[in-house]
């Protein structure tokens, strides 16, 4: 195959590849602009219908009036002689328009033995399908189809008497062309489309300016949000609608984890790095000391290798605590501390320790799973260690009006010796270098704290009323 043969399948390659850029959504003011828009047409399109109808019921009903009152002044113009002879009326005229040949508007009288009078307007048109009515019958018909075009027309029936008492009938119709009646609704249509287009036009700006007014809060939460990013603003600090304020709030507690998360890592590592120090120094002096017994020797280097180990182990679940989350899932703690207890009761066998429970049906966790399993297994573990035979765990939750989550109380009984009261702040003291963390309770409780203090919760350690023992108290409020 010659390059002239490859180029087009290559270029055609490169066409079908390249992706298809999305369609970017359409944003919130012109989504309510669009719908807005729509529903006012068809609102004004429905208002303009009904009118329109209106105005038209309105101009047939002052149309049959008028032809009426037309043809009541014809009647009264009307007269018979003796011999019981219809008279055409007198120039008495209702309306100019009858006597102008072709003016749309025309007047017709038929009548007994043959009578026939049409008003200079209706000379010439054809008026053979009217017919004669009887006394006191009336009609309005319209509009419909005749040589002259399409017309509305009204026709009364008469009685009149002669001096002989004698009846002669007469039927007096007044008829209208279609054409003057549509256009005058014509006039109506136009100035009603024109004056309801106006409308429209300003009820869109208003809405549209009612729109701005109303997304100005969205505004200003994406412009603090840029500035949070940027730096300039530590959390969403503007004040909002009360229908943000819940979004906003649960943004600034993600911003806030967030942030403490970072800090955590970052302090994780300081500490890893200089808890380290000394164990590394030891290892380091006994490896180049060329005196002393190997076995010793070798003792101590495991010694502090351990130590390391415990230091890791501790400063890396520091750094994996999630902490308080917004939008955390409930993690059931009854079936979590059932399992953790059977682990325990097998590892401290031989001291026959019984846990009890008090755990709250449905209490549940609002964080990491894991986050729960380290705090309620270290404490469970401290009691287990210290216990003569009695351990108990209690779990509550606490309900606050106007908090979605509720709060949880978890406290951990022992019936060992307890913790002195002078000895209880320096067991919770916070800031211990490594070294120091591990006596007494151990590391355990230094995670314990960091969990708590990541969810923004306390811990408090006094006797337990109960058992003698030392009692550790956890308490995490509602959110």
């Amino acid at each position: 195959m010659d390059a002239d043969t490859a180029l087009p399948s290559r270029a055609l390659t490169a066409t079908t590849n390249e992706p298809e850029s999305p369609r970017r959504p359409l944003s919130l003011a012109a989504r309510a602009a669009i719908a807005t828009g729509f529903v006012l047409a068809g609102f004004l399109g429905l208002v303009g219908l009904t009118l329109s109808q209106a105005n038209k019921e309105r101009a047939l009903t002052a149309m049959h009036d008028r032809l009426q009152n037309f043809a009541i002044a014809y009647i009264t113009n009307t007269d018979v002689n003796r011999n019981g002879k219809l008279l055409p009326p007198n120039d008495t005229l209702p309306d100019p328009k009858f006597s102008q040949p072709g003016s749309g508007l025309y007047a017709v009288a038929v009548g007994d033995r043959g009578f026939h009078w049409e008003s200079s307007s209706a000379i010439g048109r054809d008026f053979s399908f009217l017919k004669l009515l009887d006394p006191g019958e009336d009609q309005f018909v319209g509009p419909i189809d005749t040589r002259m075009g399409r017309l509305y027309y009204y026709s009364y029936g008469v009685a009149l008497d002669t001096e002989e008492r004698k009846s002669v009938r007469l039927t007096l119709t007044v008829a209208q062309t279609e054409a003057q009646f549509e256009g005058d609704n014509a006039v109506f249509r136009r100035t009603l489309v024109v004056w309801l287009s106006i409308l429209g036009v300003m009820l869109i700006v208003l809405q549209l300016l009612l729109l701005r007014w109303s997304l100005t809060p969205l505004r200003k939460v994406a412009s603090d949000m840029s500035r949070v990013e940027h730096g300039d603003s530590e959390q969403l600090d503007s004040q909002y609608p009360l229908e943000l304020t819940g979004l906003t709030e649960r943004i600034n507690a993600f911003i806030t984890n967030e942030r403490e998360q970072r800090t955590r890592y970052r302090h994780t590592l300081a500490d890893l790095a200089h808890s380290l120090k000394t164990p590394l120094a030891v290892i380091r002096s006994q490896l180049e000391s060329a005196t002393g017994d190997e076995s010793s020797r070798r003792n101590g280097v495991l010694v502090q290798v351990r130590r390391m180990d415990e230091l890791v182990a501790y400063q890396l679940s520091r750094a994996a605590t999630s902490g308080r989350q917004t939008f955390a899932s409930a993690v059931l703690i009854a079936s979590h501390a059932e399992d953790l207890v059977q682990s325990l009761e097998k590892v401290h066998a031989a001291k026959n320790v019984l846990c009890e429970f008090d755990i709250e049906d449905g209490a549940v966790f609002y964080g990491e799973q894991g986050d729960l399993l380290e705090l309620m297994g270290n404490l469970l573990e401290n009691a287990f260690k210290w216990a003569g035979h009695r351990v108990l765990l209690e779990v509550k939750m606490q309900q606050q009006p106007g908090r979605q989550r509720p709060g949880l109380r978890l406290s951990v009984e022992d019936d060992g010796p307890g913790i002195a009261e002078d000895k209880i702040e320096k067991v919770l003291q916070r800031g211990v270098r490594g070294d120091e963390r591990v006596q007494g309770h151990g590391i355990g409780l230094s995670i314990v704290q960091d969990i708590v203090h990541a969810y923004q919760g306390e811990l408090v350690v006094d006797r337990s009323p109960e058992f003698g023992g030392a009692r550790f108290s956890v308490t995490l409020a509602a959110s």
